[in-house]
């Protein structure tokens, strides 16, 4: 976020910023979708909505899962929630108390880490590599799971890595999770931007995980702000308590625009997207190796590049930020994601057209050139 300051504050000077930082598509939200909260708002929904969301909006959300999965789900399991940081903590919440552990991959996402600092909890940081896929696995619970832990959290696909857990491998994280008497919150938000490999959801593997998923990537709605999670059903009671008295309820209008999300003309447009999101990628993948970047896992997942740039800069906190001044392009040093091997590592979001990439890259390849 200090890079994104810095950054817009440089634009805001007149001068030219290519934004690979920001985990945000550069597309606008679907015109059906925008239509949808428009009609709402002219229809004057705008009053609360129970605190587990809109009923029509969880039975579209458990029918997305029988369409796309064969997934039969009740959608009394369905909770909506203002974005999927607002269902990470709810589950949080309901699964632990102060004083508690949760395991999270290093690098990973690094709110989750900050949400447990909040609810008094101590974030084991498990480091992960390319041995591993960047993912938490059965092993790891073995091994840094103690007395006091109560839950893991991964991500597939996961940010900054774009890498999936392969479906045997979820099958043997929870196994070791269950064995422990712990839980397993798996984040699915960039569900649907998966590349080359056939798509899956934890729910098909276990009725007890808790999957989190959101509006915001592959819907392209990120300021609409509206998430959802599918939990255990004896733990639905729960958190329709916490949700009740931390958030109330999700946006009203966020709801009901989102019930056009699922529709055949916005799918359709969504899907146009996962093509371009694709192409931006296989783009990068081309052409950042010839400028020193190391990339040993081909992301199949969400629009990042978790790329090793040891080979350029031991300090890539330092030279992101000598490339947004000298050359205006803004990419995520890997300290933004935890500790293990932070300083050889950088993080580019795909989320900006083609032409804006190679302009980027173009800056990039000058850039490391004059250091040399």
């Amino acid at each position: 976020m200090d890079l994104l300051a810095r950054a817009k504050q440089l634009e805001a000077e007149g001068r030219s910023i290519i934004h690979l930082e920001v985990g945000e598509p550069d597309f606008a939200t679907a015109q059906p979708i925008v239509d949808a909260g428009i009609q709402a708002l002219r229809q004057l929904k705008t009053h609360y909505t129970a605190a587990t969301g809109l009923p029509e909006l969880r039975q579209a959300i458990a029918d997305h899962y029988q369409r796309k999965f064969a997934l039969a789900i009740d959608p009394r399991r369905v909770v909506v929630t203002p974005g999927a940081s607002g269902a990470l903590q709810l589950a949080l919440s309901v699964l632990t108390d102060p004083g508690e552990s949760i395991l999270l991959s290093d690098p990973g996402y690094p709110c989750n880490r900050n949400i447990a600092k909040i609810l008094g909890l101590c974030s084991v940081d498990v480091p992960v590599s390319v041995d591993t896929q960047y993912q938490l696995n059965a092993g790891h619970i073995h091994k840094y799971w103690l007395a006091n832990t109560r839950a893991a959290m991964v991500a597939s696909p996961s940010n900054p890595t774009g890498t999936l857990i392969e479906r045997n491998a979820m099958r043997e994280l929870l196994a070791a999770v269950s064995k422990a008497n712990g839980h397993l919150i798996v984040d699915e938000i960039y569900q649907g931007l998966v590349y080359d490999v056939e798509e899956y959801t934890a729910l098909s593997l276990s009725e007890e995980v808790f999957v989190v998923n959101s509006f915001s990537k592959y819907f392209g709605m990120t300021g609409w702000r509206l998430g959802w999670m599918v939990v255990p059903e004896r733990f639905v009671d729960a958190v329709d308590r916490v949700a009740q008295n931390i958030f109330l309820a999700a946006s009203t209008l966020s709801q009901y625009a989102a019930l056009a999300a699922f529709e055949p003309d916005a799918e359709a447009i969504l899907q146009r997207r996962v093509e371009m999101f694709k192409q931006r990628r296989d783009y990068l993948l081309s052409v950042l190796p010839e400028m020193g970047f190391k990339i040993s896992l081909q992301p199949q997942g969400a629009f990042y590049i978790y790329a090793d740039c040891s080979d350029i800069t031991q300090d890539s906190f330092a030279w992101t930020r000598q490339l947004l001044e000298k050359e205006g392009v803004a990419v995520t040093p890997g300290i933004d994601f935890g500790g293990h091997q932070a300083a050889t590592h950088v993080r580019f979001a795909y989320t900006r057209s083609l032409d804006e990439l190679k302009r980027a890259m173009c800056r990039i390849a000058r850039f490391i050139q004059d250091k040399q």
